[in-house]
């Protein structure tokens, strides 16, 4: 059994990651981490866990906790992973960043988006980018995992079979993205209250949403050149999911099959990628707890331009199955072990 300890286990990404792991044939928790419930009986503070998960909540002593686990999560605000992690406890375990410590490889690029001194710029050039459908190889080497944020997944996901093939052109991206509240993490903050919420859409982050650098540097490497996109998000009254709606100009006159087969090139043997029937948009009911990403798209030849649509849901795939997924690789495990959620409906 691989031993693991989750730093950050009250959080709902951390949450997500103990109902994954719980249900995993070839994981255990050892650690349930949470500097704000210490000492506090796990499933008092999520009462799901009840006669599930009997653990008190420990802290986030990443050195203790390397000597007692194989892997650990870490499903912290930016800057805490980068500010724990030594070469002493990553030659111990292998660590899982749940935040964007190490995502970005030009560490000025991050403080300017962050507004942050990254505390260890020494393991980036090493962390791997773990969106394992592009780095599935590289994953399988790592010992520091840099699991992908929620719209950076779903969105180069969409966007980056056509990049890739030389379709669209780069210069055009645009991404409308669309979340849940969970998104926005289990703090109290008064835009997050339910009458704030509640029948209301509303833009956040226009023109400097932080997620931007770390799209532009994927979608620049399928590319093979630098991309500049414009990325908004918006938040909608509901728990969970992102849909993205992209839109890029066609290089040249493109057909249905072109595109599609495109998109089968990278996904048709993926297990959580699943490319829908012709004219089927994507809708986050349809993968709600679940790894899924579901994609598709539709021609538009009155502009020649392309819409490209993506949903998951931003708790699993966007954060805690993915890192489920990237630990499976890193251990030699079948990738979908403890994955194979079918989507909640209703």
């Amino acid at each position: 059994m691989i031993k693991t300890g989750i730093i950050g286990a009250t959080g709902y990404a951390g949450g997500e990651l103990v109902r994954i792991l719980t249900a995993h044939k070839e994981a255990e928790i050892k650690w349930y981490g949470s500097r704000s419930y210490i000492d506090k009986k796990y499933a008092e503070v999520y009462q799901n866990m009840f006669q599930i998960v009997d653990n008190k909540c420990m802290d986030d002593n990443m050195d203790a906790l390397s000597r007692e686990v194989d892997v650990i999560f870490t499903a912290t605000p930016q800057g805490l992973c980068a500010s724990l992690v030594s070469e002493e406890i990553l030659s111990r375990t292998k660590i899982v960043d749940l935040s964007a410590d190490f995502r970005i490889k030009d560490v000025k690029i991050y403080e300017q988006w962050y507004k942050i001194t990254h505390p260890a710029p020494q393991y980036i050039p090493e962390a791997v980018y773990g969106l394992s459908e592009i780095n599935r190889e590289a994953v399988k080497k790592a010992r520091l995992t840099a699991n992908p944020g929620c719209y950076p997944t779903c969105s180069t996901l969409c966007v980056y079979p056509l990049l890739k093939e030389g379709l669209i052109d780069p210069g055009t991206v645009i991404i409308d993205a669309k979340s849940g509240t969970s998104g926005a993490g289990r703090g109290a903050k008064t835009d997050n209250l339910f009458c704030e919420v509640n029948e209301n859409i509303k833009a956040y982050g226009v023109a400097g949403h932080r997620h931007t650098p770390e799209i532009e540097e994927q979608l620049s490497y399928a590319a093979g050149e630098p991309v500049v996109i414009n990325f908004t998000p918006h938040l909608v009254p509901m728990n969970r999911g992102i849909l993205i709606t992209a839109y890029a100009s066609l290089k040249r006159e493109t057909t249905y099959e072109e595109v599609k087969a495109a998109y089968d090139k990278y996904y048709a043997f993926e297990r959580f990628v699943r490319v829908l029937e012709k004219d089927v948009c994507p809708q986050t009911k349809w993968v709600e707890g679940s790894n899924y990403v579901d994609v598709n798209f539709k021609l538009d030849p009155r502009t020649n331009r392309i819409i490209m649509m993506g949903a998951m849901d931003n708790l699993v795939k966007g954060a805690a199955g993915q890192a489920v997924q990237n630990m499976n690789l890193m251990f030699g495990l079948k990738e979908s072990e403890g994955l194979e959620l079918v989507p909640m409906f209703p």
